[in-house]
């Protein structure tokens, strides 16, 4: 009898599914907010995702045949390496390259994306060991290293007219900026606009609110995220940022904010799709309460304070401290039964 213990990388799931049916599921949730993408801002957003994708897979193959020793002896196994890389693609790489294109905003240089998605394939995913085994989110690395090294900041607003036609939109880089410099009530659009995304300013995938639930609603159903993950991030951020913006000078208390905090920026979009990542979150329920609740409260705290969208740098500061969540907030084994102390002198 062969007693040997078969240890896997993550994520590890307790079903037959497989890591490339989770990837294709969470493929068609993305494309509501694809494909919203590319009607709002046209054929920019189409050229951006397809650059980051190709890279992406073209990458990690690169990556792999090179690794797998493709080149060695005149490419004499060249073959067997690609059918082996074809019979192990997972579509994580296709993943993290539509995650990265739909966080970025149309105004984006092909050649900033080529490399945005070689960052993040190359050096955070397969130098750490491939699928599985990477420390943060490569969508959020890529993001956050484009960030630092393109200061890609301009936003352009979507093709539509807002619904209602009496708002006045915000002149800054996205509607978020005019709550977090101190935007007056005359700057808020109308929450129906903020739900679709039209006229609104921002990355490509994450204007469309409705796009983004009908993605919530498709992992939800088919169970490859729990609903509450990404409902207590949004929810707890949202109201703390409206609690931080009544203690600037001359401010009060308006719960009104609520849903433009929530409905602003990528928070939507990085609750759903980034922050529950199955490799760079925590195992653990109670592991993973303390994590959503801390990503909101970083989320909220650091938008306040650097008056900037901060959510793929928030998630990669959690992604980082995951390993001591896992380590300090352990889940209690099945069967387990606390030893009874016995006091002394009985």
């Amino acid at each position: 009898m062969d007693n040997s213990i078969v240890i896997s990388t993550p994520p590890h799931v307790k079903s037959a599914r497989t890591t490339k049916g989770i990837m294709l599921d969470v493929i068609i949730a993305l494309l509501p907010a694809a494909i919203a993408g590319i009607v709002f801002f046209g054929w920019r957003a189409a050229v951006i995702i397809a650059a980051a994708v190709l890279t992406a897979v073209i990458a990690e193959f690169v990556y792999y045949f090179i690794y797998n020793g493709g080149f060695k002896a005149k490419c004499a196994n060249a073959g067997g390496v690609c059918i082996s890389w074809l019979k192990q693609f997972d579509f994580t790489s296709v993943v993290t390259g539509l995650i990265l294109a739909l966080i970025l905003p149309s105004t984006a240089e092909w050649y900033e994306v080529v490399i945005g998605a070689l960052f993040a394939i190359i050096i955070v995913k397969m130098l750490f060991g491939g699928t599985g085994k990477n420390l943060v989110n490569p969508a959020a690395a890529g993001r956050v290293m484009m960030f630092l090294s393109f200061s890609i900041t301009t936003y352009v607003a979507t093709n539509f007219e807002p619904i209602s036609l009496d708002s006045n939109l915000f002149t800054g880089a996205t509607h978020l900026s005019g709550y977090l410099l101190g935007g007056t009530a005359s700057a808020k659009m109308e929450w129906i606009d903020l739900f679709m995304g039209v006229g609104l300013a921002g990355c490509i995938g994450e204007t469309c609110k409705l796009a983004l639930v009908i993605g919530y609603l498709y992992l939800v159903i088919r169970k490859v995220i729990k609903w509450w993950q990404p409902l207590l991030y949004v929810v707890l951020s949202a109201f703390l940022s409206v609690c931080l913006a009544a203690t600037a000078e001359g401010a009060s208390f308006d719960i009104s904010l609520f849903v433009d905090y929530a409905l602003s920026g990528g928070l939507m979009f990085g609750a759903i799709f980034m922050a529950t990542d199955y490799v760079t979150s925590p195992k653990g329920v109670y592991g993973q309460l303390v994590y959503y609740i801390l990503l909101a409260v970083l989320t909220s705290l650091l938008r306040f304070y650097t008056k900037l969208e901060v959510v793929s740098f928030v998630i990669m500061i959690m992604n980082l401290i995951v390993p001591l969540i896992d380590t300090y907030i352990v889940r209690r084994p099945f069967g387990y039964k606390r030893e009874k102390k016995v006091k002394e002198g009985k």
